[in-house]
């Protein structure tokens, strides 16, 4: 059976769906291939349910360590991490749903099966009986994602040594859980297995935890999470990872950082599982790309011009499997993009380096932008606008006061550069300042924008205020 397109997307997650509804908006004929199911890994097992979780583990925390504080008291607080993974899963239900009731709306035909490019002009869907179905596209815009790395001597079991899929899904809590690597699934993880009453210990093979994110915010996510018995390896690499009858066992040596040990000595650590959390592969093979002349890089990501276009023109590339930045946002603008230049209508050139960031540990980690130390690198003459939470009325009500908003601005023109906060909902107070960075205001204007009282915003107004002179509550 042969079937005939002008847009056919390989990939329905955050990435894929958004590029074909965009497509479809435009008046194009679309049809979008999966291999497992609507909505990706964003959706199904990773950026929807793990929030959920998270609000649980919310829950959890106040109930079990702060109880006190707010005049509640358990002589038997029973907490049911099972309904918590139930809840979780009925939330992404209902979203999977949501986007099959997406492509029906736009009329964009659903194929479910591995998809093959077989010409520049063709993709070959085979589903999991066994039948193929042939797919003749002006245009094919590839969005399959990535999967998670881990080095095959690692032996990913999916029960003592995991990764975030079997992770998500597990309703069964480990005693203790060593997490390799603290980057936004390690933390987030961790947050919620410590609220649990889980033993956590972190390694990550870099000086700090989050090293991606300013050196700061790194300082004081460590202070926080020392607070909630969280342990930290900063600073040592995993040498190996073993299951043995009761769990695992996992040797690391000590590098550059001031870390518990020292002189590159091992330690052997021992947990129940462990979560491995170091990155991710792009999901590029067995696509039939190269083979019809699309250019992939040496760590297999599909090279791509700011139109998203390959090194075959009318074969574009979005989302993770680019690896400009892995982040379901940044996939969802890409597609728009695509579908935007596929159409032949006016669309943008994306600043990945201005993306937004964001991190759900408790607390938020969220950034955009240059840090401090790369302004510095770059040659800027840079002001600094900070404010804390700790003198914010709205977060003293909610008791959740910890962390700081960091603003970099250039001396010259009053340009913001980057901005990096951590503290409560603070990846809901983000767009504010990706807002202001893309009209280009300045802090001074952010300052004189009057914020409401009391709100977390506030601090924004306050760090503004910072940066263009000095804040008024401190």
């Amino acid at each position: 059976m042969t079937e005939n397109f002008d847009v056919v997307v390989i990939g329905a997650g955050p990435a894929g769906y958004v590029a074909a509804i965009r497509a479809a908006q435009l008046k194009q004929k679309v049809a979008i291939v999966d291999k497992q199911w609507l909505g990706g890994v964003c959706l199904n097992v990773g950026c929807i349910p793990s929030k959920s979780l998270l609000k649980n583990a919310e829950v959890a925390h106040t109930l079990r360590e702060r109880g006190k504080d707010f005049g509640f008291s358990f002589e038997n607080l029973k907490l049911d991490y099972s309904v918590a993974v139930k809840r979780s899963r009925q939330n992404s239900d209902r979203l999977t749903k949501g986007v099959g009731f997406l492509m029906r709306k736009n009329n964009i035909a659903v194929f479910m099966g591995e998809a093959r490019l077989t010409k520049p002009t063709a993709v070959t869907v085979t589903d999991k009986d066994g039948k193929t179905t042939e797919l003749n596209a002006k245009n094919i815009i590839v969005a399959t994602g990535a999967s998670a790395a881990a080095p095959a001597a690692w032996k990913v079991d999916g029960e003592k040594v995991v990764t975030y899929r079997e992770a998500i899904l597990q309703e069964k809590l480990p005693k203790s859980v060593i997490v390799i690597g603290s980057g936004a699934i390690g933390v987030e993880f961790s947050t919620v297995w410590n609220a649990y009453g889980v033993d956590v210990t972190i390694v990550e093979m870099l000086p700090r935890l989050v090293p991606l994110e300013d050196e700061e915010i790194s300082k004081e996510l460590e202070k926080e999470f020392k607070k909630r018995g969280i342990k930290s390896l900063t600073g040592h690499k995993v040498e190996s990872v073993e299951a043995t009858k009761t769990g695992v066992k996992v040797v690391v040596s000590a590098g550059t950082s001031t870390s518990l040990s020292a002189g590159g000595k091992q330690t052997t650590l021992e947990a129940e599982q462990a979560l491995v959390a170091i990155g991710f592969r792009p999901n590029s093979k067995g696509l039939g790309l190269e083979e019809v002349g699309v250019k992939i890089n040496e760590r297999g990501f599909v090279e791509i011009n700011e139109k998203m276009q390959t090194s075959v023109p009318n074969i574009y590339a979005i989302g993770d499997v680019t690896g400009k930045l892995m982040l379901a946002h940044v996939g969802s603008a890409m597609g728009i993009v695509a579908a935007e230049v596929i159409a032949g209508v006016e669309t943008v050139t994306l600043d990945y380096e201005m993306m937004p960031r964001a991190t759900y540990c408790q607390p938020q980690i969220a950034s955009f932008g240059l840090t401090e130390a790369q302004a510095k690198e770059r040659g800027y003459n840079i002001k600094i606008g900070r404010f804390p939470f700790q003198a914010n009325g709205k977060a003293l009500g909610l008791g959740d006061y910890g962390g700081f908003v960091k603003i970099v601005v250039d001396e010259k023109y009053g340009e913001i550069l980057g901005a990096h906060m951590i503290g409560p909902e603070v990846t809901e107070l983000l767009p504010e300042l990706t807002l202001a960075r893309m009209m280009e205001l300045t802090p001074h204007e952010i300052a004189r924008n009057v914020h409401a009282h009391p709100t977390l915003s506030e601090v924004l107004m306050e760090a503004a205020h910072g940066a263009a002179g000095s804040p008024i509550h401190i």
